[in-house]
């Protein structure tokens, strides 16, 4: 496993080791012991899925408050997205800043992103499946979003097109109107 840490300190690219022959694949997604090694201790409680049937599709950006902030595994096991973290911690010097990665089922690469961040993608192909672990269970009275295309953060949405969304995330606030409680400490 190699873990690479991006612009934005705490989430990391994740590339498993892939094991291949005549007969196709292996790779271990997750091991806490190998995570430790590299100094990331992270309890898991629950495993997500979705499916999003059209090309475009954007899912985000979404975050849990404290006390259930959670922090995220991210991969797409079918078709490719284009996934995005955002600093949320209000005094983080990264604060709004965001950082974006390609994950496919081609390249397996995975993303780390911790509390504190908010979390979207946009699917790259049709037909795509995207699979998460969270170290802390859904809590709908902690769920928040964020706008999309919120110009003070500027996210630079690889299709342009106009997204698939939801209606929640057509009406998620901005980033100065949002209700954060997370306090960045270094």
């Amino acid at each position: 496993m190699k873990l690479t840490e991006t612009a934005l300190p705490g989430v990391y690219i994740v590339e498993p080791a892939v094991f291949g022959d005549h007969r196709g694949w292996f790779m271990e997604t997750f091991s806490d012991a190998k995570f430790r090694e590299q100094g990331i201790d992270i309890a898991f409680v629950q495993d997500n899925q979705s499916y999003s049937a059209v090309k475009g599709t954007l899912r985000g950006l979404h975050y849990q408050l404290n006390p259930k902030a959670q922090t995220k595994l991210v991969r797409c096991t079918r078709g490719a997205i284009f996934d995005v973290a955002v600093d949320v911690r209000a005094g983080s010097p990264a604060y709004g800043k965001w950082f974006g990665v390609e994950l496919s089922a081609e390249n397996k690469k995975q993303l780390l992103i911790p509390k504190g961040f908010a979390h979207g993608f946009m699917t790259l192909t049709e037909d795509v499946e995207v699979q998460y672990k969270c170290d802390e269970l859904y809590a709908p009275d902690c769920d928040g979003g964020i706008l999309w295309n919120d110009p003070a953060i500027g996210i630079e949405w690889p299709l342009h097109v106009t997204p698939v969304l939801s209606g929640k995330d057509e009406q998620a606030p901005l980033l100065q109107d949002g209700v954060l409680n997370f306090t960045y400490t270094p």
